[in-house]
C-alpha cells in the first residue's frame, strides 16, 4: 500500500447487503462510501473470489477513501451469495441486476463506474454487452474477455493457469485459510496433476476433487464446440462508447486479450488508454499496485468526477524491458518495420535466409520426458523471468542466437516465427521463445508463444504468435530464438497420439523437424524510443 495517494474521506461501509440477480438468487454485497455529505459516483466491483483480502482494501477501502461509493458483490455462488457459479453464464445478466438495484438506493446520483481485476474485468466486459446509461467508466486491470482463450493458447490446453485459476474461483471465496490450505495442496500434488493421465482424472488430488467448469474446459478443446458459445465477450469492445482504460503486465497470462481490447476499442473510436507495467498477474497486484491505482484513480476521476488533472498526455504507456524505463506513446503498436532474423544450421540467427537445400534440423520430443516449463506468463508467479540456459542445455531444445550487437535494438509490438516444421508422427507441438543473451551468456526470457501441430507429417510453414513485448536488447547483448516441442507443466504436452487430451492414457514420442526458411520476426521501431 505505499506510494499511494493519500486518503481525502473517512469512510464507512455496510455488510452483507442483498441484491437480487437476474432470477432472484440472493448476491451479498458489501456498500463502502465516504463520511462526507454530497454525491459521489459508484463504483461497482463483482468478484467471485470473496470480498474480504485483498479486494476489500485495495478497492472498498481505499476508492472509498478516495470519494467514490463503492460496491463489491460476490457473484453469485461464491462468497455466500445464493446460486451455482458457472464461470461465464450469468455475469451480463447478474449485472445488469445489480444496476437495477443500484437505481433503488438513494445514494446512487447516476453515475457509475467499474473496476477490477482477471475475473473482475471479465464481468465488466459482460455488462458493457448492454451498457445502462449510468455506466460512464471502466477500467479493465489485466483482465479477461475470452475464456477460451484463457484455457487455450495456441491449441494446447494451458495446464498449470486453468489449475492456479480453479483454485482461486473454488476456494479464494470460502476466506484466507480455506485458501491457504488449498495452495498447499496444490503445489503438493502438481507435479503427479500435470504426469497423469487423463487429464480429466489427474488433476483432481490436487484441487481436492473434481470442478466441472475446468473438465468441461479440458474436454472441449475446440473454440467452435457450442460449449464455448456466448463465452467470449470481446464484441462489447466493437460498438462501445464508454471510456475504457486497460492496464496489462508483459508477463501476464491475459496480456493477449488485454491488447486485443485496445485494438478493439482504438478501432471504434471509444476513448481509451493503455498502460503495459513490467507484472505477471500476480505482480501486479502487488510490486505494480502503486502504478495501477494511480492510474484507474486518474481515469475514474476524470470520467466520473470531471477532473482530468491525472491523465497521462499520451494513450499509451509501457515498461521498456532492457532498459528497464518507461515509455510514452501515441498508440499501440507504434509504427514499425518487421526484421527477419534466418536460423541457420550453426544454431546462429543471422540477416539472410540459408540455401533451401540446407539440412534440417530436427530433434526427438518425448512427452515422458516433456520439455519443462521455466519462466513466462504464469498466473502463480511473481517472478517470470528466469535464466534459460539449464532449459537449452536439453537435447530436445534448439537455440539460434545472433551475432553481439553493435547498437541497441528496440523491439516494441507482436512478435513472431515463422518456421517450416514437419513431424514423422504428425501430431507435436512447438514452442518458440524469444530471449535476451547478456555478456555473461546468461539468457534471459522476453516473451514466448506455443503452436500445436495437427495431422501435419509433412512439412508446413506455421506462424508461431510469441505475444507482444516492448524491449531493448542492449549494445553488446545478443538475440536468441529457442525452439522446443512444449513447456511443461505450464501447458499440458502434447501426448503425440491425436487422441483427445481429456482422455487418452497413451504416449507417442514425435521427432520434430526444422527446415529452411525459418525465421524469428522481430518488429523494430527504429526512433519511436527516446534515449
Amino acid at each position: 500500500m505505499r506510494g499511494l495517494p493519500p486518503k481525502l474521506h473517512d469512510i464507512a461501509y455496510e455488510p452483507g447487503l442483498v441484491v437480487p440477480a437476474a432470477d432472484g438468487s440472493p448476491l451479498l454485497t458489501d456498500h463502502y462510501f465516504p463520511l462526507t455529505d454530497g454525491d459521489f459516483p459508484t463504483l461497482l466491483v463483482r468478484s467471485p473470489y470473496g470480498r474480504g483480502f485483498p479486494w476489500a482494501p485495495m478497492y472498498g477501502v481505499l476508492l472509498a477513501e478516495q470519494g467514490f461509493h463503492v460496491v463489491l458483490q460476490s457473484c453469485r455462488g461464491t462468497g455466500g451469495s445464493g446460486g451455482g457459479f458457472d464461470l461465464w453464464r450469468n455475469e451480463a445478466a447478474d449485472g445488469q441486476a445489480t444496476v437495477v438495484w443500484l437505481r433503488q438506493q438513494p445514494w446512487f446520483c447516476g453515475v457509475l463506474g467499474t473496476v477490477g481485476a482477471s475475473y473482475l474485468g471479465y464481468v465488466q466486459w459482460a455488462l458493457a454487452l448492454d451498457p445502462p446509461p449510468e455506466l460512464r467508466a471502466m477500467v479493465v486491470q489485466i483482465g479477461m474477455h475470452d475464456p477460451y482463450g484463457f484455457f487455450y493458447r495456441g491449441g494446447a490446453f494451458s495446464l498449470e493457469n486453468a489449475l492456479v485459476a480453479a483454485l482461486g474461483l473454488t476456494s479464494q471465496h470460502r476466506g484466507i485459510p480455506s485458501f491457504l490450505r488449498a495452495s498447499l495442496r496444490l503445489r503438493r500434488h502438481l507435479r503427479k496433476a500435470a504426469e497423469g493421465l487423463p487429464l480429466t482424472e489427474a488433476y483432481r488430488p490436487a484441487l481436492g476433487g473434481p470442478v466441472p467448469f475446468l473438465e468441461e474446459a479440458i474436454a472441449h478443446p475446440d473454440p467452435e464446440d457450442v460449449h464455448w458459445h456466448g463465452a467470449d465477450m470481446g464484441a462489447a469492445a466493437e460498438a462501445l462508447t464508454v471510456p475504457t482504460a486497460l492496464i496489462g503486465g508483459w508477463h501476464d497470462v491475459n496480456l493477449d486479450q488485454t491488447l486485443q481490447q485496445y485494438g478493439r476499442l482504438q478501432r471504434t473510436g471509444c476513448e481509451t488508454s493503455l498502460l503495459v507495467g513490467p507484472w505477471s498477474h500476480q505482480s501486479a497486484l502487488q510490486q505494480g499496485w502503486p502504478e495501477i491505482f494511480t492510474e484507474s484513480l486518474a481515469w475514474l476521476r476524470a470520467h466520473l468526477c470531471g477532473d482530468p488533472s491525472g491523465l497521462r498526455p499520451t494513450g499509451v504507456r509501457v515498461h521498456l524491458g532492457g532498459r528497464r524505463a518507461w515509455q510514452d506513446l501515441p498508440d499501440w503498436p507504434p509504427a514499425h518495420r518487421d526484421q527477419h532474423w534466418y536460423v541457420d544450421t550453426g544454431a546462429a540467427l543471422v540477416p539472410r535466409a540459408p540455401e533451401a537445400t540446407t539440412e534440417p534440423l530436427s530433434f526427438r520430443y518425448d512427452p515422458a520426458d516433456p520439455t519443462p516449463s521455466l519462466g513466462g506468463a504464469l498466473a502463480g508467479a511473481t517472478t517470470t523471468q528466469k535464466d534459460n540456459r539449464p532449459l537449452e542445455a536439453r537435447d530436445d531444445v534448439l537455440t539460434f542466437t545472433t551475432a553481439p550487437l553493435p547498437a541497441p535494438v528496440d523491439v516494441l509490438g507482436p512478435v513472431s516465427a515463422v518456421l517450416r516444421i514437419g513431424t514423422d508422427t504428425g501430431h507435436a507441438d512447438v514452442f518458440a521463445r524469444l530471449c535476451d543473451v547478456d555478456p555473461q551468456n546468461r539468457s534471459t526470457n522476453v516473451c514466448d508463444g506455443l503452436h500445436r501441430l495437427r495431422h501435419a507429417e509433412a512439412p508446413a510453414t506455421i506462424t508461431v504468435g510469441m505475444s507482444s513485448t516492448a524491449y531493448r536488447f542492449p549494445a553488446g547483448h545478443r538475440i536468441r530464438l529457442q525452439i522446443s516441442g512444449g513447456a511443461h507443466p505450464r501447458f499440458a504436452r502434447n501426448t503425440g497420439t491425436g487422441e483427445p487430451p481429456a482422455t487418452t492414457t497413451r504416449l507417442a514420442p514425435a521427432r520434430i523437424s526444422l527446415h529452411h526458411p525459418s525465421a524469428l520476426v522481430l518488429p523494430i521501431a527504429d526512433g519511436a524510443v527516446a534515449d
